[in-house]
């Protein structure tokens, strides 16, 4: 006869509240203490630990953390303790208000979130900063077509279902073809139309149809037309339609080449993607670099921050 396994039932968010505060307590913060705890509790359980804790000890979770932790950890334990909106709202504010800004974190957020993801994301950010998400856009980034994509991007309602068209996908293809490469000079207008006009499965088939047509990619048509922030939203936006695994497991690979490491990078895709697609990811990491991401994470990264985002990412496989 089988046994039946039976997966280890979680503590409640009670007792996590407990034992995070006794990891504060004391001479120093127990910090393994903080990222065991929350480093391997779900969204939901993450909320209501922070219930249980303003509850029985009259203070904000996040407050206290903000003052036990420090520097990268610090900035990656607040982030992961937000719901994915409220996380996406203060990313893109940070990204956009910030004095260094930083429009490749911002438009990277926009340009990956489905419509319906965008919708409540612009309720929150006005909830959370008191002014509209466009209002920001508008005020922190150069008029411009990188301007007015991230504006219809955020505004326009776009399909959500695997369903196409085919005719108007092939048409589309041919379309971005004449507005580009045929022609000398760049139809911007033609991108941002289609591109924030169509949904993330008929993008994925425009695709298809422009490499099937002109013998080469439409991501590389799009490297070849336009340049910097547009080109960068644009990208961003072809290829979650394609293959979002493929698109993150790239932005991981170059916070991490080179000199240096792109802590903002690392911090913002592991922890926002660690309950999406983070499994996708990390195989998309190791078929293109034969190495796996938990490694690569491993050698740029150190203590207790580098404990933190190994505990996200998971198993090392």
């Amino acid at each position: 006869m089988a046994t039946l396994i039976v997966p280890p039932v979680p503590p409640s968010p009670r007792d996590d509240a407990v034992q995070l505060y006794r990891a504060f307590k004391g001479f120093g913060c127990d910090t393994s203490a903080v990222i065991n705890i929350l480093a391997h509790r779900d969204a939901t359980h993450r909320a209501y630990i922070q219930q249980e804790y303003r509850t029985m000890y009259s203070e904000e979770l996040s407050k206290r953390l903000a003052s036990e932790l420090s520097g990268k950890l610090e900035t990656a334990v607040l982030l992961w303790m937000h719901d994915p909106a409220r996380r996406d709202a203060t990313i893109i504010r940070q990204s956009l208000v910030a004095d260094i800004r930083n429009l490749e974190g911002a438009t990277e957020v926009i340009c990956s979130r489905t419509p319906s993801q965008l919708q409540y994301l612009k309720q929150i950010y006005h909830s959370m900063f008191g002014v509209y998400l466009e209002h920001d856009i508008q005020m922190n980034t150069s008029p411009g077509d990188h301007q007015k994509l991230l504006l219809a991007y955020i505004s326009t309602p776009r399909h959500e279902g695997p369903e196409v068209n085919r005719e108007i996908a092939e048409k589309d293809a041919k379309v971005l073809y004449k507005a580009g490469e045929k022609k000398l000079g760049t139809d911007e207008k033609t991108f941002v139309h289609i591109f924030s006009e169509r949904s993330a499965a008929h993008l994925a088939a425009v695709s298809s149809f422009y490499h099937e047509i002109y013998g080469h990619s439409l991501k590389k048509a799009v490297k070849n037309e336009t340049s910097g922030q547009f080109a960068h939203a644009l990208l961003t936006i072809i290829q979650c339609a394609v293959n979002p695994g493929k698109y993150f497991a790239k932005v991981l690979r170059k916070a991490m080449k080179g000199l240096g490491t792109d802590d903002s990078t690392l911090i913002r895709v592991i922890v926002t993607r660690t309950e999406v697609d983070m499994h996708y990811i990390k195989a998309e990491y190791l078929k293109k670099h034969k190495k796996t991401l938990n490694d690569e994470v491993h050698s740029e990264t150190s203590g207790h921050y580098r404990a933190f985002l190994l505990s996200l990412l998971g198993p090392n496989h």
